[in-house]
């Protein structure tokens, strides 16, 4: 029987080290920081790059990355059906044409899905939906606003009794819009829907990765658990 050939690294062609390429993309990608801020933190810790190659490393490995984030969260949470999901939509700017990037929240915070569109209609909510619940599983509750395109879409999916709505109960889908904008501040808007549904999709995967509820924890169980972040960061891609 022919031994099984094991898959090439993502990084052998590049000369830089993987510990260096994984640490310029998580810093691009997790922190508020654009390509030249990048380039000149690493600069000081003795690591000479052009701000080109931060865009390059994270358009390449940014999604690979995210992809396997999601794919070990997804597997281990997809039994967990008493859910609460929160979902709202906002504003973002590209070329000076307004779109939506709408988002599901569980009870907890962590982002379950990013998805770009031109319109906020019924379409465009079924087609969120589906999205939603082919990667997730089904939810027990889910919380939304007024907007009449989810209970639109909700019906034709005959989910409709799954839906809540009230005064304050969507906060944590509108709070959890924070560090995205404060991301879009700092690359100056988009230029592309393209690029505004890769970006959003891995930064919301980053950010639930090292998202540790630090507010909620003493400062032993945070430290443990940013601990365990980080080392499950460097298996990525190994």
């Amino acid at each position: 029987m022919p031994r099984r050939r094991k898959p090439d690294s993502p990084f052998k062609r590049f000369n830089s080290s993987p510990v260096v390429i994984r640490l310029v993309v998580m810093m691009y990608v997790r922190f508020p920081l654009g390509l030249r801020n990048v380039e000149d933190l690493l600069f000081e810790r003795g690591i000479d790059i052009c701000h080109e190659t931060v865009r390059f490393w994270w358009n390449r490995f940014g999604p690979m990355f995210a992809a396997d984030i999601k794919r070990q969260r997804i597997s281990r949470m997809r039994d967990f059906t008493h859910w609460r999901w929160h979902l709202d939509e906002v504003f973002v700017k590209i070329n000076g044409e307004t779109h939506y990037l709408w988002r599901a929240v569980d009870h907890e915070g962590e982002i379950l899905e990013s998805y770009v569109t031109k319109k906020r209609d019924k379409s465009a909510a079924l087609r969120f939906f589906k999205k939603t619940l082919k990667r997730h599983g089904r939810a027990e509750t889910i919380v939304t606003d007024g907007l009449k395109s989810y209970p639109a879409a909700m019906r034709e999916l005959d989910i409709e009794n799954w839906r809540e709505m009230g005064r304050w109960l969507n906060n944590r889908a509108e709070n959890s819009h924070l560090p995205f904008r404060r991301r879009e501040r700092v690359m100056q808007r988009y230029r592309r829907m393209k690029s505004l549904q890769k970006f959003a999709s891995v930064h919301a995967n980053f950010y639930n990765h090292f998202d540790t509820q630090r507010h909620l924890v003493n400062r032993q169980t945070y430290k443990a658990a940013r601990s365990a972040a980080l080392a499950e960061w460097q298996k990525l891609a190994a």
